[in-house]
């Protein structure tokens, strides 16, 4: 995505007003008229899209404005989509059953498990496959809010920092040419560090909380042995894999659809998505679906409201190419140090916050492109540059409910379970306690 024949020193900071509309909207419409959202978040979405649409054929043309759109559908929108439409439907296709008993050690490794699932199948994807047997696990003791909080910080934001697959944010750097194992090596000691802390922590307020609750009531959920179904969806996970490296290796040429180029690599690779999604429908069980809870709603919301972030966002990725001539000028001082540098603490923090209650793609777009936007030079010179940008927003999509998609799936399916779960400020209590100090102490270790 970029802002292809607009020249961003001349926009000035009215056109990131429906950006911020729509971040603003997606933040804040859920908690304040959910009902009103649930109906209408399409139309909202549109709303704030055509209000960049419209101005960019009117100020530029229909041309210009109909190539950078084009540009941003078959370049970005589409193969993002995609990749989470096979992925979420994959991962509805796996079914875990049976009861364990949610002592503070099977927790632990339960949490662990997710959390490494997150980096295959996705945070999404894992937060849907490991979300009922850990409440089932801990249906039977009366304290268990702590087990879904800590979840959420894990399994739906912490362990999707290792592939492209992991968190969106991450699969956005991938399209802009950053290689699928670089965060795997390059994250890798960030994410063992916050996580192996995070989970002590876990493993301690839990085992003072079991000792506490002393002997607990008739499990309600018969004992049963933990059975893992379907296999095909995780070959079908394999072919996502191979799909998406094939896509970086191959060089097939290219074809041009409305004035853009297409890598034929890249077109095979969306094409193997679609093609395992409507492969996983076919082979899946309903009811292993009906066992997951499995609705198309989830992801037709993601497509509508990433089709007007991706729209509303042009302009603001051509204001920051702009660099210091153009209106984010100030924001761009703050990442600077005043020999030039990049102030990576600063990047890590700012990416961190705004994930925090803008959702975490965007956020790391608008980043990435304030350093520069050059894939080749950020994984190389700029190397801890993009770890900080990379690590702030996907360890801190965990902050709040709304700071990466999974968190909110996670927080209802656990309501409708019986789980007692905190506000929204009651849950930012949570994270402002655990999380923010092993956060400021990853500052201090990595990115001074």
């Amino acid at each position: 995505m970029e802002g292809a024949g607009l020249d961003g020193a001349t926009l000035g900071l009215g056109w990131a007003l429906p950006f911020v509309g729509i971040l603003l909207s997606i933040a804040l419409f859920p908690l304040l008229a959910p009902h009103f959202w649930e109906h209408h978040f399409a139309k909202i979405a549109g709303v704030w899209a055509l209000l960049i649409a419209v101005p960019l054929a009117i100020w530029f043309g229909p041309a210009t404005a109909s190539h950078v759109l084009a540009h941003t559908a078959f370049l970005e929108y589409f193969p993002f989509i995609l990749l989470l439409l096979a992925l979420f439907t994959v991962a509805s296709g796996i079914v875990v059953t049976g009861n364990l008993h949610g002592t503070p050690a099977t927790n632990v490794i339960l949490l662990a498990i997710g959390t490494a699932l997150a980096s295959v199948i996705g945070t999404t994807g894992a937060s849907m496959v490991m979300i009922r047997p850990v409440i089932r696990a801990n249906d039977d003791r009366p304290h268990n809010v702590h087990v879904v909080v800590f979840f959420i910080f894990l399994v739906s934001n912490i362990g999707g920092s290792l592939t492209p697959l992991g968190d969106p944010p991450l699969f956005l750097g991938f399209l802009r040419g950053v290689d699928f194992f670089w965060t795997t090596t390059h994250l890798l000691p960030e994410t063992l560090f916050v996580t192996a802390i995070v989970l002590g922590l876990f493993f301690a307020i839990d085992t003072a909380i079991f000792r506490r609750e002393g002997h607990l009531p008739k499990d309600p959920t018969p004992d049963r042995p933990i059975r893992v179904s379907g296999g095909i969806n995780f070959i079908l996970v394999g072919v996502i894999i191979a799909a998406i490296l094939m896509s970086a290796k191959l060089k097939l040429g290219v074809v041009s659809v409305f004035g853009t180029e297409l890598a034929l690599q890249n077109l095979l690779r969306d094409g193997i998505m679609i093609l395992v999604t409507l492969t996983s429908l076919a082979l899946t069980p309903k009811a292993s679906h009906a066992a997951n809870g499995f609705s198309w709603t989830p992801i037709i919301e993601v497509a509508a409201l990433f089709a007007a972030i991706f729209v509303t966002i042009i302009p603001v990725l051509a204001i920051l190419q702009a660099g210091s001539s153009g209106a984010f000028a100030p924001l761009i001082a703050l990442v600077t140090n005043p020999d030039g540098t990049a102030n990576n603490a600063a990047y890590f923090w700012l990416t961190g916050i705004l994930s925090s209650f803008l959702d975490n793609a965007p956020t790391y777009l608008v980043f990435f492109e304030m350093a520069g936007g050059n894939a080749e030079r950020l994984m190389n010179q700029g190397a801890l540059t993009l770890a900080a940008i990379s690590a702030g927003a996907v360890f801190m999509g965990a902050n709040t409910y709304i700071g990466n998609a999974p968190n909110f799936m996670v927080y209802a399916i656990a309501r409708e379970r019986g789980v007692k779960m905190p506000s929204f400020f009651g849950y930012m209590l949570w994270s402002g306690c655990i999380l923010l100090p092993v956060f400021a102490l990853t500052t201090l270790i990595f990115f001074r």
